[in-house]
C-alpha cells in the first residue's frame, strides 16, 4: 500500500524547490548478491576518478542537503547526510558496507546520485501517512547501529508513532533485513532536480528488479 508523504511548511521554509520520489516494491531480500557487487565496485571506482573529499562538496544534491542542514542549525560535518557519508568513505579508500542486497542497492543509487536515501520496511511504518518535518529537541530516535542519536535540527520522517528516517540515519525500527517483504525508499531532492530526483528513484526500481526476486515496484513523485 502506498503512503501519503507530506512536505512540512518547516522543511519548505528553507527548501521551497524540495522534491521527493517514494520506490514500493514487493520482493524477496538475500543477504548478498555477487553481481550487484560487481556493479558497486565499478561505481566505486568511477567515482574515485572523478571527485576528491573536497570537490564531493559540490555536488548540486549534496551541496543543497547540507545548505538545508545549516538553515535548520545542525552541522553536516558532525551529522553528515548518508549520500555524502557513502561518498566521502569510497573516496577515502575505504570498503562500502556490505548489509543486504535491498541495502546495497540503496547505496550504490545513492553514491551514483549524491542523494541521501531512507530505506524502509513499509509493513513496520505505522498508519498511512510520513510527514516531513524537523527534529525536536530531545525527541527520542535509535539510529541504526548508532544508538540514540540527537535529531534536534535534523529533516526527519514521522509515521503514526514517530521518526523513521534522516538524511543522516534511519530508525532500527523501520529497518530492512533479510525479512522485509515490502520495501519503501525515499529519495530526498534538497536540490530541487525533480528529474534527477526521479531518475535516482528508476535506477532504485530498476536495481530491484535486477537484483531482487522483485514482484512488483511503482514510483510516485510528492
Amino acid at each position: 500500500m502506498m503512503k501519503e508523504i507530506i512536505v512540512g511548511d518547516c522543511i519548505l521554509a528553507v527548501c521551497p524547490d524540495f522534491k521527493g520520489a517514494a520506490v514500493y516494491a514487493d520482493f524477496v531480500n538475500s543477504s548478498y548478491c555477487a553481481e550487484l557487487w560487481k556493479e558497486i565496485e565499478l561505481s566505486v571506482s568511477h567515482c574515485r576518478e572523478q571527485y576528491t573529499t573536497e570537490s564531493l562538496k559540490q555536488i548540486p544534491s549534496i551541496e543543497a542537503t547540507r545548505t538545508v542542514y545549516r538553515k535548520l542549525g545542525k552541522d553536516p560535518s558532525r551529522y553528515r547526510p548518508s549520500g555524502e557519508a557513502l561518498v566521502r568513505r569510497v573516496l577515502q579508500g575505504k570498503d562500502l558496507y556490505q548489509i543486504n542486497t535491498a541495502v546495497d542497492l540503496i547505496n550504490l543509487a545513492s553514491i551514483e546520485y549524491g542523494y541521501s536515501i531512507g530505506g524502509f520496511d513499509r509493513s513496520k511504518i505505522e498508519g498511512d501517512t510520513l510527514r516531513l518535518g524537523v527534529g525536536r529537541k530531545d525527541e527520542p530516535y535509535e539510529g541504526i547501529g548508532r544508538g540514540m542519536l540527537n535529531i534536534e535540527g535534523l529533516p526527519v520522517y514521522r509515521d503514526k508513532i514517530g521518526g523513521i528516517g534522516t538524511p543522516t540515519s534511519d530508525h532500527e525500527r523501520t529497518s530492512l533485513s533479510l525479512d522485509t517483504t515490502q520495501l519503501l525508499a525515499i529519495v530526498n531532492g534538497y536540490d530541487g532536480n525533480a528529474l534527477g530526483v526521479m531518475a535516482c528513484a528508476q535506477r532504485i526500481a530498476d536495481l530491484m528488479g535486477k537484483y531482487t526476486d522483485c514482484m512488483c515496484c511503482d514510483i510516485a513523485s510528492f
